[in-house]
């Protein structure tokens, strides 16, 4: 539905017939934490999450898991794979 509280005129998944059923009614601002996400919408009354309504609670036990513009050190490049010596030892005496 469309959002009346806060984000308005966006579509909100918190948005119900009876008003919004987001914890506290509204959503909240982004943190600073989240400066250069692609779930920030830059509105009128200021920036929100489009992903998630309480943007601060996300960060409090770290990383958010929406944030698109932390590296999580995940990706493999192919040049730091690790080698088992045991397997290595056995590879190089089959010749």
């Amino acid at each position: 539905m469309i959002c009346a509280t806060v984000r308005s005129g966006t579509e909100c998944v918190f948005m119900k017939e009876k008003g919004c059923s987001f914890n506290g009614g509204e959503c909240y601002p982004i943190v600073e934490a989240c400066q250069g996400c692609a779930h920030v919408l830059e509105l009128p009354t200021g920036k929100f999450c489009d992903a998630y309504g309480n943007p601060a609670v996300k960060w409090v036990l770290g990383r958010c898991n929406y944030a698109t513009h932390v590296n999580n050190g995940h990706q493999n490049n192919g040049s730091t794979k690790k080698l088992n010596p045991l397997k290595a030892s056995k590879r190089s005496a089959r010749g």
